[in-house]
């Protein structure tokens, strides 16, 4: 239909980038992810980076309030 938008669900998240989520979530910086997940701190960056992209989180408090939302509440 013309002038009618339809909106696409968010792509969902890989099982990483909710681990990642998750980590963040509970407070852990990119260091301490990093030292748990066997992956360097610029991975951790690039995954946070595509979760920010996929769920329009700019901010920290926006990736904690999705880590809650995803955990269930």
């Amino acid at each position: 239909m013309p002038g009618h938008s339809v909106q696409s669900p968010s792509p969902s998240l890989s099982p990483r980038e909710r681990e990642v989520l998750s980590h963040i979530g509970a407070g852990l910086t990119y260091h301490q992810i990093a030292r748990r997940l066997g992956i360097s701190v610029h991975t951790v960056g690039t995954y946070t980076r595509r979760i920010r992209a996929k769920r329009s989180a700019p901010t920290l408090a926006d990736l904690v309030r999705l880590s809650i939302a995803q955990d269930g509440g």
